[in-house]
């Protein structure tokens, strides 16, 4: 809720539902997920996050606002996780699919992989980020990463440490021509993207990235509603060097 870029930002309503709400039901379509849980601050503005999850019972976690890390830790540890799955709350478009895509790559490859996500070098929408990674891998962090940004961002420390991690990265089976496209919610222009994008298809939950990249083509006067907002989230392309990743596709 303490966006400073768009305070409240997930409780903007979509059709009559809090966006929190639809994105979340996308992802409950992924079947490579056992658990979602909400990792929400303990701030008091975040008190009506916490009262959305107990009225619709969706499992929550409340840690440190600014130390990303300590909060995905302390939560993977109390809810057991083995792997432990990160998917941005500002994602309303997220598809299951590619949810899977990521996370089951992960389970094929435990012998091989660390961490497995699909955003270095991004070849998906700016939107549609998954990062899987062992519980092992997050407590290694948890306990090594001290700059600031480290502890914000949950896995810059596995970027700056190439040689720690065994890294795999999942391709877009489209090809990186739709990285361009901005499907994040952090501005007011986002929202009314999403608006207009969800309306277009009956307020309906589930529809596919395919869907919307071929109703963005038919009316791209759609794409233009947040264009002056940019194009990539920095993480995508931040200051560390990528490191030389395998791809699965």
């Amino acid at each position: 809720m303490g966006s400073t870029r768009f305070p409240g930002k997930v409780m903007k309503k979509i059709g009559g539902r809090e966006i929190f709400l639809v994105q979340l039901d996308r992802m409950k379509r992924a079947k490579t997920l056992d658990q979602i849980v909400v990792a929400t601050t303990i701030k008091k503005r975040d008190d009506v996050i916490v009262r959305l999850c107990k009225k619709n019972k969706i499992l929550y976690f409340r840690g440190s606002e600014n130390d990303l890390l300590d909060r995905y830790y302390k939560a993977a540890k109390k809810f057991k996780a083995e792997l432990v799955v990160k998917i941005p709350s500002d994602q309303p478009l997220i598809e299951a699919t590619v949810i899977d895509q990521v996370v089951g790559t992960m389970h094929k490859n435990l012998d091989k992989y660390d961490y497995v996500g699909n955003l270095r070098p991004p070849t998906f929408p700016d939107g549609m980020d998954v990062e899987v990674m062992t519980f092992k891998t997050l407590e290694v962090m948890w306990k090594k990463a001290k700059e600031q940004h480290e502890r914000e961002h949950l896995t810059p420390y596995i970027w700056a440490h190439p040689d720690q991690f065994r890294v795999g990265n999942v391709a877009n089976e489209y090809g990186d021509m739709y990285t361009t496209f901005r499907w994040t919610l952090d501005y007011p222009e986002d929202f009314e993207f999403f608006k207009a994008v969800f309306s277009a298809f009956g307020n309906k939950t589930h529809f596919s990235m395919k869907d919307v990249l071929d109703l963005l083509r038919k009316n791209p006067e759609l794409s233009a509603i947040n264009a002056s907002r940019g194009n990539a989230n920095w993480f995508r392309h931040s200051w560390y060097k990528r490191p030389n990743l395998p791809n699965k596709s």
